[in-house]
């Protein structure tokens, strides 16, 4: 009889991992496992398995191939794998003065049966033939299959760990969703303790660590489910440092007494929020001129994350539109940790940049239709759309260059409602030009936007209401503002020679939409050292919107108690703009 598997081979052997602690999984089955790996797109299915004699076999064969081929190569790789077994045993029975000679292995009989018993016909193709549930015999031994099953591909925890803020892990899963995965976290030992690991009360994916664990690890173990009672082997990541202490009162922790608990489906909470990119908050630049001020440490995106998610987490909004991410903030921190809470992400980065837009929406609230991202200088030229607003742009040959060379994007999303499918909107999402005499350039910027926004929302869906987000680095005396507000803007508008007469740049636009700032206008939403006003807005179609609440701003007090923005207290140099909208 061949040996038992390696105890180090302990993943490729048993049934599925059944959940912990009453989980609901399958009963343990006294076989090994087969796994195999299929995927419709990939021309191959892979097969892992551990023979009797402990050696793991991976095998990589054709979708399209006859099952009886691959049963051939496993009996010969069997053999192969006895025979070196053998040998093995013929050495030591040498070196010990023991006589006799071993046999030589015979090729084990391999078959492969259904789940009722019923032998699998060896022509098959592959993709066919290697069911869940299936039993592989391989002489003597048997296996289970086990097709795509749950698999852990990434887990990772955040290089900060604060104490009263959440700690989102980053989970990337194969065949299992984060949501129907299992978690445990667990809290380094004090000195006292004998274990090495003391398991915390909290079982949920988003932990947040009180002022009793700063010193201390943590430990997070991920089972991985697919919501069908099917769970993958476990894996294990440890904190990189110890929880630390957090700053105490944050600016935003007053705003979140508004927002406890999520909109009811008549209304959407909405969120606009220049987020401040780490690439420019990184700069010696910055951290000389711009924001003096404010301690390197709280400079610094990991320290800054971790206000940024709690931030966003307590506004328990419907959408969210964030503009300066840094590419990676969305891809390892904010899209993981905003998905725990509900919500789905979308990114656009800037060409030539690192940083980028993206808007969230509540996943049982919204379902995403379609996506109509732009970059004003590529559509300004490609597009039909815009081409009277391109030939007008012709005759300023300095300003055409200037707008042509901005990188400034578009994210336009139409969402339609999980509840009642009529409703749907037209979600668009900006940072526009940032120069103070870049009034100019704005202006043609918008031009472009509020033309995309108007083919999308009325050409191509019928007329659906717009709520438009975003740093339109424009205060509510500017042109900009005044173009998108009234649907208008005269030739002889004082911003059309912003960077003085030798880049005029005169035309008269016009939009239909009829747009109201939904938080109005307040004394600032950008406040640092040297400047501040107000330059964010979200703006929603008065004719199908109407504003239900504001969310009140942090007090002049509680924005300059660290002298300005940002601060150990507050992650960005703006302020988020929130507001409840409900549908007329």
């Amino acid at each position: 009889m061949w040996r038992r598997l390696r105890s180090a081979l302990r993943s490729l052997r048993g049934s599925p991992a059944a959940p912990p602690r009453g989980g609901g999984g399958r009963p343990p089955a006294a076989m090994e496992r087969a796994v195999v790996r299929c995927v419709p797109s990939e021309p191959k299915l892979s097969l892992r398995f551990v023979l009797p004699d402990g050696s793991a076999r991976h095998m990589q064969r054709d979708q399209a191939e006859p099952l009886g081929r691959a049963l051939a190569r496993i009996a010969t790789n069997a053999a192969k794998g006895h025979g070196k077994a053998g040998k093995k045993s013929k050495k030591a029975r040498a070196e010990s003065g023991a006589e006799g000679e071993a046999a030589e292995p015979a090729v084990p009989a391999v078959r492969l049966f259904s789940s009722d018993g019923a032998a699998v016909a060896e022509e098959l193709p592959n993709a066919a033939a290697w069911q869940d549930g299936s039993v592989l015999h391989i002489g003597d031994a048997r296996y289970r299959v086990e097709r795509n099953p749950p698999a852990l591909t990434e887990l990772s925890l955040p290089r900060s760990l604060l104490a009263g803020f959440p700690v989102c892990p980053k989970v990337s899963a194969e065949f299992a969703a984060p949501q129907h995965c299992l978690f445990r976290w667990f809290r380094e030992q004090r000195p006292a303790e004998g274990e090495a690991w003391v398991e915390t009360a909290a079982a949920e994916r988003v932990f947040t660590p009180s002022n009793a664990l700063v010193g201390l690890r943590l430990k997070l173990r991920c089972t991985p489910g697919d919501g069908e009672q099917r769970y993958g082997p476990a894996c294990e990541v440890e904190s990189s440092g110890p929880v630390e202490a957090g700053p105490g009162a944050c600016t935003f922790d007053a705003r979140h007494l508004y927002t406890k608990k999520v909109c009811g489906h008549g209304s959407v909470r909405a969120v606009s929020y220049n987020i401040l990119a780490d690439t420019y908050a990184q700069t010696e630049f910055s951290r000389t001129v711009l924001y003096p001020y404010c301690p390197p440490y709280a400079l610094e995106i990991d320290y800054r994350q971790n206000l940024l998610k709690k931030e966003l987490a307590g506004y328990s909004a419907d959408l969210i539109c964030l503009q300066e991410v840094d590419k990676s903030v969305f891809v390892d921190s904010l899209a993981p940790a905003l998905d725990a809470f509900g919500l789905e992400g979308l990114f656009r980065i800037k060409e030539k940049q690192h940083e980028g837009l993206a808007t969230f929406y509540r996943r049982d609230k919204f379902r995403l239709l379609s996506q109509h991202d732009i970059a004003f200088s590529e559509a300004l030229l490609s597009e039909p759309l815009h081409k009277e607003l391109c030939e007008q742009l012709a005759r300023y040959p300095l300003v055409q260059e200037k707008v042509l060379q901005r990188s400034s994007v578009l994210q336009v999303s139409v969402l339609q409602s999980t509840t009642d499918p009529s409703r749907k909107l037209c979600v668009a999402n900006t940072h526009l030009y940032w120069h103070p005499k870049g009034g100019n350039i704005r202006l043609i910027q918008i031009a472009v936007a509020m033309s995309h926004i108007k083919h999308i929302a009325c050409d191509l869906y019928g007329s659906i209401p717009v709520i438009f987000c975003g740093d339109f680095n424009s205060t509510p005396s500017s042109g900009t503002y005044q173009f998108i507000s009234s649907g208008g803007i005269a030739e002889d508008h004082e911003d059309w020679v912003s960077n003085g007469e030798e880049e005029r740049c005169s035309m008269s636009l016009s939009h239909p939409f009829k747009l109201l700032s939904a938080c109005g206008e307040p004394a600032y939403t950008n406040y640092v050292g040297g400047f501040h006003g107000c330059l964010d807005y979200i703006f929603i179609d008065r004719n199908a919107l109407e504003v239900e609440q504001v969310i009140p701003l942090p007090s002049h007090e509680e924005i300059t108690t660290h002298q300005a923005l940002p601060s150990v207290s507050h992650p960005s140099d703006h302020i988020a703009l929130i507001c409840d909208l409900k549908w007329k």
